[in-house]
């Protein structure tokens, strides 16, 4: 049978993070390549007494069909401590529960953008959000990024030359992969531009609760008060990936078009872990576990920055993230990151090579990503040494 797939996904590629994952069950391989948060950072404990109380006093409500924008006591609960903390929220928002963070962002280039209408997007970006904008029919562009995250003048470039721009997605702070954090002037002068062409921000922040340096920036939804921003957040990092809660903040008129989408996706996110999640947030401290994982994370960064800059050749540059999971580590110039990965994997370390982040699936990195919160500290030391070992020998291999 000669199978005749739709245009959205003929041509569409697997994550290769995804694909990473199916090499991995070799326990000998040191993986650096995963996103995921650090099971010690899960509180195991105290969800197994909730979700045992959920059982006993609420059976036929964990278990039955809810309504599609959320278990109202969380949506309550999350708005509030965005308005409190964050100063999230105004009027003219409401905030539903998706399932993650991952289906906020699908959702909304489903509310906004028709087949071949663009994205604006950081380069590199988050891979899962750009199979995402794909499999809709959107394209994905590039916005030059530096040390300070999307530069304000390349942004202007692309919204005045690229035709039919819908969003730009952005993930100002610990963005994936680079672990770069944009400052609050810049993340102004991006919500101007976006103010200035007609073009809504597509926010995605799900590793902003995980600093253990520095100092907080506001997000760019705490100052949007002419309704532009939609901002996803998950607590997939603070609490637990694998029960898929996010929640969008956003206009109430934009929420009304993802509901209707959500609808005919999953009908509504798992409602058992909405309450899980809902009990924790109110008979928990979650602030007080929110700053284990930073103590957690703030240790297994600052460890692999100290063994990238003992192991590591000068000619490798790496990022000093304040926060979220993940280092940047960029090769000399004219390198390609995916031939460098294939030398690591065969001395058993993985590593997620750049051009998996780009918006162009041709083009090619000399940078690749690191992720310190799931390896071990033994394997994090021992990962680097082969790291820098298989650096030295592939730059000077291709110095002849």
């Amino acid at each position: 049978m000669d199978y005749s797939f739709s245009d959205k996904l003929a041509n569409l590629r697997p994550s290769a993070i995804r694909e990473i994952f199916k090499s991995l069950t070799d326990p000998s391989i040191i993986s650096f390549a995963a996103g995921n948060p650090s099971p010690e950072s899960f509180p195991t404990e105290a969800l197994a007494d909730i979700a045992a109380d959920i059982f006993k006093t609420q059976p036929a409500a964990a278990l039955q069909y809810s309504i599609t924008e959320g278990y109202p006591p969380l949506r309550e609960a999350i708005a509030a401590r965005q308005k409190a903390k964050f100063g999230i929220g105004r009027d003219f928002d409401t905030t539903i529960v998706v399932s993650g963070g991952q289906q906020g962002i699908e959702l909304a280039c489903k509310a906004f953008c028709n087949e071949g209408d663009v994205v604006l997007c950081e380069e590199p970006s988050f891979i899962g959000a750009l199979n995402a904008f794909r499999s809709n029919g959107a394209v994905p562009v590039g916005v030059r990024c530096d040390g300070e995250g999307i530069i304000p003048a390349a942004l202007e470039d692309k919204l005045r030359t690229c035709e039919n721009v819908k969003l730009l997605y952005i993930i100002p702070t610990f963005q994936n992969p680079s672990g770069i954090t944009t400052p609050l002037s810049r993340r102004k002068e991006v919500y101007a531009l976006c103010k200035k062409y007609g073009v809504m921000i597509l926010e995605d922040n799900p590793y902003g609760e995980l600093r253990f340096a520095g100092e907080d920036v506001p997000t760019i939804k705490s100052f949007d008060e002419d309704g532009l921003v939609i901002y996803c957040s998950s607590f997939s990092k603070i609490l637990s990936a694998g029960m898929r809660v996010g929640y969008v903040t956003a206009p109430a008129e934009v929420v009304s078009k993802m509901v209707v989408a959500k609808q005919s996706e999953d009908v509504h996110t798992n409602i058992f872990f909405q309450m899980l999640c809902h009990k924790y947030m109110t008979e928990h401290d979650l602030d007080a576990h929110i700053a284990g994982i930073r103590a957690l994370y703030g240790r297994k960064c600052t460890l692999m920055l100290d063994c990238l800059g003992s192991c590591l050749p000068a000619e490798v540059a790496f990022t000093h993230p304040e926060g979220g999971l993940f280092v940047w580590c960029t090769l000399p110039s004219g390198l390609d990151s995916a031939d460098f990965a294939k030398l690591l994997v065969n001395r058993k370390v993985a590593v997620v090579p750049g051009a998996t982040f780009l918006s162009d699936e041709g083009g090619i990195s000399s940078s690749f990503r690191l992720n310190y919160s799931m390896p071990s500290d033994e394997e994090i030391v021992r990962g680097v040494e082969i790291l820098g070992d298989c650096a030295r020998e592939y730059i000077a291999a291709h110095r002849n």
